[in-house]
């Protein structure tokens, strides 16, 4: 039986919208390889949970893996100094402690925190290099620059830097439309925006196929639309 690979856009603390799009969509067999964009946590209800649901896949014999997200590096850097609490709680980590039942990062169990502290920046496939935002491909190296793997805008991908291989990130948020859209470009983009449900073409949880290139949407359960 051939083996089957998917990349799952940004979770951003969504459990039970991960949790459906794994085990009723893509239902992975013994040998299926899933690959998560980062930005697991923060803004949605339940960080504690899709990393909970992590471990469990893991414990059951699945291959899953994430890359770290800016959301993940800043959670890790919040116990720097208040300047770096500060701009994770702004950018929605209060929504990660609260999942936690805690008030401060410090007090997150360890096995949480030593699993995204180990968390890689990119993977490098066959044909693909899963990162999380892109790279910075005005350097003569930009596999040394973390910032841009976590932060970066740009579209631009040098596929002599990467010998020939495209990228797959989440990071930006686009639309269902630009999403598919991308799928022949050298950036594939998969952030629909997850956990901001009522933008339009937004609000679906993605995950891209890489046997047949195509995209499977599960629309946000966690989070109930206002009105």
């Amino acid at each position: 039986m051939i083996s089957r690979t998917f990349i799952i856009g940004d979770v951003h603390g969504c459990a039970a919208t991960l949790r459906r799009l794994v085990t009723e969509l893509i239902q992975p067999l013994p040998g299926d390889h899933i690959y998560l964009l980062g930005d697991l946590i923060d803004r949605g209800p339940d960080s504690k949970g899709v990393l909970d649901f992590i471990f469990e896949l893991t414990e059951s014999g699945i291959d899953i893996r994430s890359i770290r997200g800016n959301h993940e590096d800043m959670l890790l850097k919040s116990g720097i100094d208040k300047n770096n609490f500060d701009t994770w709680i702004s950018n929605g980590g209060q929504a990660t402690l609260d999942s936690f039942g805690v008030t401060r990062p410090a007090d997150i169990p360890p096995r949480y925190r030593d699993f995204l502290a180990l968390l890689p920046f990119f993977f490098i496939l066959d044909d693909f290099i899963i990162v999380h935002a892109g790279f910075d491909f005005d350097l003569t190296y930009p596999f040394d620059d973390t910032d841009a793997m976590l932060w970066t805008r740009s579209s631009d991908v040098d596929l002599r830097r990467t010998v020939g291989r495209r990228l797959i990130c989440g990071h930006t948020q686009v639309t269902r439309r630009e999403m598919e859209a991308s799928l022949t470009r050298n950036k594939i983009m998969l952030d629909n925006g997850c956990v901001f449900g009522s933008l339009p073409e937004s609000g679906n949880l993605a995950a891209l196929d890489l046997e047949n290139m195509k995209i499977i949407l599960q629309p946000n359960i966690d989070i109930q639309p206002e009105g």
